[in-house]
């Protein structure tokens, strides 16, 4: 076989890879629309339809369908789409029934032209998905292509036209196509302050660059997702400081990792790295500049493959989002389990920018024997801010409907008036009726912590607070800045993603944490109020006690009481702090579990807590466990109900998986999450590692596996390693393990959770007096073999049930003594 023949043979092989990497996902819903043209037209792998057969999701004032009637265009990709338009006088809508929720692209192609009276190069116009303002006052001058992905939660995607004043709005070319679910997750890094970044998966997207390093344009043919990736020669700030590497072939997926619908095997293939030669002293970085909307926070996620590399370990290297280190010592190899050419990928989210362009380095680590970096792709997305835009401040239009639908109109128009004001008696008269009853039924004392003075008489004129109002928690400005030395920086005890935690002492000598809001954080105003609502209503020795809150000079300030020694996350890994012992960590799941127990039956209907997790579970400085932020809190279902549909929120690790597929939510959801952080007590580790190999990354799935081998005593914390009892560690895994079960219907409630951590703790401690080595689980365990047992009927059995059921012949262990904790009153 001559030369020629084995490159035209080479390039069929590389053909047939791309095919083959090119039809992953299959889409649910695929909305191609070719707008205003009576032709369908295939671009790509995709038929877009006539405009006449989509006219059935379009409602709008006037059909103006116009033609460029050129028989030649200027653009390139998918130039048929630009021939023709439609035209909008007036405020439209397409409305497209999504079958499966979840993300779904939309792009929006524009191309100026003129038809007849309209100059569609003057055109300003805004666009609406639901009411997420997409662009805003927006005229496109050449060729252009908005590609958004929205989080669809339930029913249709309204896609809004609304053209600004004295214009016009058009488009020629619309899509709307579901999107993998694996495609965005929960799994960001803030930086300045770091942190992780929570609800990633409910943001609207809008992607501003997607771009192959060291390689050429890639088109939506060879992408699973149809999405184009531009080169990034253009964007290099120095382009003699970098050089191209292309191993295509070598690209490989690893299983439970990034696929090829996170980015195609032509972008991992290809790499941009240092152009060091053969120097080895060389110490540059590679920089790419990027324009950015000031005042937007942005998702950039950063592809990578080693295939440069000869053997592990070689590539060591630093990345920088805009000058911060985002990436220190970045060792591909131990990504991947020394494998090299395999794609991994890590998403970053940044604050809002305050200037028009960011910059994007790669650099030489000291750790490195020979100084090199590389980057294979990258993804630039802006996210939605707090007034839900992607843009400028536009106004969701309203809508018209057709003449024929004038009657429904009018029926309408008349008729939910009048049913709006009858729902708004009868729920005027209920409010009243429970505010009567609630006044009558309970008054809240005044709080107090640790011998202070309350905050009723000590901020305000009332002595104590009622359930109708939050007024008497309020503090003011001046107290707080007093109370943290003037929000001194040395006094910071900690850094979440609502913002700053300070330790403050008030006046009179008590010790208080002081939550300070960060105006540029995604947690915002609702969960201000919504942690102020559950706090101000609920009073119990496991959750954490609102102190009060400051609202003034637009602060978002919270005051709770100082939990001496800190998180459970910090004493179980990540700190230098002593190590738990067991039984100090089965306390702390009790006491846990009885807080998040009293969410979920307190009241007449449960509180589910959503964002269950060691670093939200706080200790005193008796080691006492305390429930504490309620952000994210959600009041449960109506007793006829069974669920609650809400948008997912949560941290990635401990979301409950039917939860994220479904956005049901239910009291099993914190369930699950404290299953995840039970195994975290046991193991001593994160619940999502990604320097691990891949078996071990989530902790909850590798716990889950040795945990029905049997085998759960062999990735126990090595400081717990022989000083748990056998019976006592069962009965633990077996508590994790049904918390975890796929379906909440199969999880037990908490209440169940707590009789068996509290059986967990007897096992641990009980002995037979006649033997002190023998444990005398097993004779506990014949006692009652209904103790420890999830189908139990009465979660909270009386006094009296105890008394009649207690044994005085286990060598002095009686059943109340075992079960003593249990009938303890958890009341307010």
């Amino acid at each position: 076989m001559g030369s020629g023949d084995l490159r035209f043979s080479i390039w069929i092989v590389f053909a047939l890879c791309l095919v083959c990497f090119s039809v992953g996902f299959d889409p649910v819903d695929k909305y191609y629309i070719n707008c205003g043209s009576s032709d369908d037209v295939k671009v790509g792998n995709s038929i877009y339809v006539a405009d006449k057969s989509a006219s059935k999701f379009l409602t709008t004032p006037q059909d103006i369908l116009a033609d460029s009637n050129l028989n030649s265009i200027t653009p390139s990709e998918g130039s048929l789409l630009y021939r023709t338009a439609r035209i909008y006088t007036g405020p439209s809508k397409y409305t497209f029934s999504i079958s499966q929720n979840g993300r779904h692209w939309i792009r929006l192609y524009f191309y100026p032209f003129v038809y007849q009276n309209y100059d569609m190069r003057s055109a300003s116009f805004s666009v609406f998905a639901q009411k997420t303002a997409l662009v805003s006052d927006f005229t496109p001058k050449n060729e252009t292509v908005k590609e958004f992905s929205v989080n669809v939660m339930s029913g249709d995607l309204v896609i809004a036209f609304s053209p600004s004043s004295n214009s016009f709005a058009y488009i020629n070319a619309l899509e709307v196509v579901s999107v993998p679910d694996s495609l965005i997750v929960d799994d960001a890094s803030l930086f300045n302050p770091s942190g992780a970044f929570n609800g990633l998966v409910n943001q609207a997207l809008e992607t501003v660059a997607r771009v192959n390093m060291g390689g050429p344009f890639v088109s939506l043919e060879n992408d699973t997702l149809g999405r184009t990736w531009v080169s990034d020669r253009s964007f290099l700030l120095q382009p003699n400081l970098a050089t191209n590497e292309s191993k295509i072939s070598a690209v490989k997926y690893p299983q439970g990792g990034p696929t090829s619908d996170i980015a195609p095997p032509t972008v991992y293939g290809t790499c941009t790295k240092m152009n060091s030669g053969s120097d080895p002293n060389s110490n540059f970085n590679v920089t790419w500049v990027f324009n950015v909307d000031p005042g937007f926070q942005y998702l950039i996620r950063l592809h990578f493959c080693d295939i440069v590399s000869t053997a592990a370990n070689q590539l060591v290297f630093n990345v920088y989002i805009d000058s911060f280190l985002v990436a220190q010592d970045l060792e591909l190899s131990t990504k991947s389990g020394g494998q090299l050419a395999t794609a991994y990928y890590m998403d970053f989210v940044t604050t809002p920018f305050d200037k028009s362009k960011f910059g994007l380095s790669i650099g030489p680590s000291p750790r490195s024997g020979y100084p090199d970096a590389l980057l294979n792709g990258l993804e630039i997305m802006k996210m939605n801010n707090s007034r839900d835009s992607l843009a400028g401040a536009a106004i969701l239009p309203t809508f018209p409907g057709s003449k024929k639908k004038l009657g429904v109109i009018l029926g309408v128009s008349i008729g939910v008036p009048l049913a709006l004001v009858m729902i708004g008696i009868l729920f005027f008269m209920h409010i009243r009726r429970r505010q009567e009853r609630l006044r009558h039924s309970r008054t809240w004392v005044p709080i107090s912590i640790n011998g202070g003075t309350t905050m009723g008489s000590k901020y305000s004129t009332g002595t104590a607070v009622s359930v109708g109002s939050n007024l008497s928690y309020r503090i003011p400005f001046i107290a707080v800045q007093e109370a943290t030395n003037n929000f001194d920086e040395s006094w910071v005890i900690g850094i979440g993603g609502f913002g700053k935690v300070y330790k403050g002492i008030l006046n009179d000598g008590t010790k208080v944490a002081v939550k300070r809001g960060n105006p540029r954080s995604q947690q915002g105003l609702a969960e201000f109020r919504t942690e102020i609502e559950m706090l101000s209503q609920f009073r119990h020795r496991h959750l954490v006690s609102l102190i009060g809150y400051c609202d003034e000079k637009n602060e978002m300030i919270l005051v709770y009481e100082y939990m001496e020694n800190g998180t459970l996350k910090s004493h179980l890994y990540g700190s230098n702090l002593p190590n738990l012992s067991w039984k100090q960590r089965l306390e702390i799941c009790i006491g846990a579990a009885r807080g998040l127990h009293y969410l979920h039956t307190g009241d007449a209907k449960a509180v589910i807590h959503r964002d269950v997790k060691s670093a939200n579970i706080l200790l005193d400085e008796n080691l006492m466990a305390k429930v504490a932020d309620f952000g994210l809190s959600k009041t449960g279902p109506e007793l006829d109900q069974t669920h609650v549909s809400t948008a997912v929120k949560g941290s990635f690790g401990y979301l409950d998986p039917e939860y994220f597929r479904r956005q049901q939510l239910t009291e099993k959801s914190d369930v699950y999450s404290f299953g995840v952080v039970v195994f975290e007590v046991l193991c001593a580790r994160p619940v999502i590692d990604p320097s691990l190999p891949r078996e071990m990354v989530n902790l909850a799935e590798w716990a889950m596996k040795w945990q029905k081998k049997g085998q759960l005593d062999q990735i126990i914390d090595p400081n717990l390693v022989g000083k748990i009892k056998p019976d006592s560690l069962r009965k633990f895994g077996e508590t994790a393990e049904k918390c975890l079960a796929d379906f909440g219907v199969d999880r037990p409630s908490m209440g169940d959770v707590l009789w068996n951590l509290e059986y967990a703790l007897q096992l641990q401690e009980a002995t037979v007096h006649n033997d002190p080595e023998e444990n005398s689980t097993n004779v506990i365990g014949q006692l009652s073999p209904q103790v420890g047992d999830f189908n139990h009927v009465d979660a909270s059995p009386s006094v009296a049930q105890f008394e009649t059921s207690s044994v005085d012949d286990l060598s002095g262990v009686s059943m109340s003594r075992v079960f003593s904790q249990l009938v303890k009153s958890e009341g307010r």
